[in-house]
């Protein structure tokens, strides 16, 4: 069961900066994220939860999803 308290958290860390790179365009930056281990252990144990076992490697598609890519397949026990 994730850590719910953890998980707010890590929402609450997610940032969303309007009309980046172009008009219209709601912008989240994981970056703070990324930087409170405590949260993106949590976000990367609610990814894996619900598969765990059932996978054997972990595709990350653009830059945001391979760092958390590497993390949960670090996390999980197996490749990238």
């Amino acid at each position: 069961m994730p850590d719910t308290a953890a998980l707010d958290r890590a929402e609450s860390l997610i940032r969303t900066i309007p009309d980046y790179p172009s008009p219209g365009i709601q912008f989240r930056d994981i970056t703070p994220l990324l930087a409170d281990a405590a949260a993106l252990r949590a976000v990367t144990r609610a990814l894996i939860e619900p598969f765990e076992g059932g996978f054997d490697v972990v595709g990350g598609i653009e830059a945001r999803g391979f760092l958390l890519a590497g993390v949960i397949a670090a996390e999980a026990s197996v490749g990238l």
